[in-house]
């Protein structure tokens, strides 16, 4: 919160840019360490492993960069195949 309160100021900084992710260069598994650290950034992200059904997988993706990334790439390709309904259609 300090690092974000310094780059984010009450008045003015319109158009500083703060990452949502420790580490915003690499493609990594650190969301989800922070999220199982209690140190998920946005409210609805901590949401995600607060006790619910979703805890497990975040764990299985904080610990296995592998498992994360196979299930990322599976999951982009059916949302990349969503023919989503457009003009009078939609």
């Amino acid at each position: 919160a300090s690092q974000r309160q310094e780059n984010c100021p009450r008045s003015g900084g319109d158009f500083n840019l703060a990452s949502l992710d420790p580490t915003p260069a690499l493609f990594d598994s650190k969301y989800f360490t922070n999220l199982v650290s209690k140190k998920g950034l946005l409210h609805s992200d901590q949401a995600l492993f607060s006790g619910g059904e979703t805890d497990e997988l975040v764990k299985t993706y904080s610990t296995n960069l592998r498992t994360f990334s196979k299930d990322f790439a599976e999951s982009m390709i059916k949302m990349g195949n969503i023919k989503p309904l457009t003009g009078n259609e939609g």
